[in-house]
């Protein structure tokens, strides 16, 4: 294994709306919350990195064409991120440019179908 799921993030009109609705349905417990409106949640006592995947719902501003209102944070966890972004893109993923400044500590890729993903820096432990 070489990636896991570490995140869903979420496009949502009323981040604490939906935090709050899933916090019910899953049991979560709210973990952050960003300055730019963003919440994220996830399982009690374990937080981002456990076996289960937490949830980021971000105010949904960006309503581009071909972008969804949910994509998929992966961390690679048998190698550093430099070495998974080149199998990744050996695997026919492109790297995708959003406006991104250069310093961020992720990389935005898309599928090949288009379907936007970011690769995160933190190396997670295999389940």
């Amino acid at each position: 294994m070489a990636c896991r799921i570490s995140e869903l993030v979420v496009d949502a009109h009323d981040p604490d709306r939906l935090a709050t609705f899933w916090c019910e349905v899953l049991g979560y417990v709210e973990l952050g919350r960003e300055d730019d409106g963003s919440v994220e949640i996830g399982p009690p006592g374990v937080g981002f990195g456990g076996a289960q995947p937490t949830l980021v719902f971000n105010a949904g501003r960006d309503r581009r064409p071909g972008k969804l209102p949910l994509h998929i944070d992966v961390n690679a966890t048998d190698r550093d991120q430099d070495a998974e972004l080149d199998r990744l893109l050996a695997l026919g993923a492109v790297t995708v440019d959003i406006g991104q400044t250069g310093q961020e500590s992720w990389h935005v890729l898309a599928d090949p179908e288009g379907n936007e993903f970011c690769l995160l820096r933190t190396r997670l432990k295999p389940l």
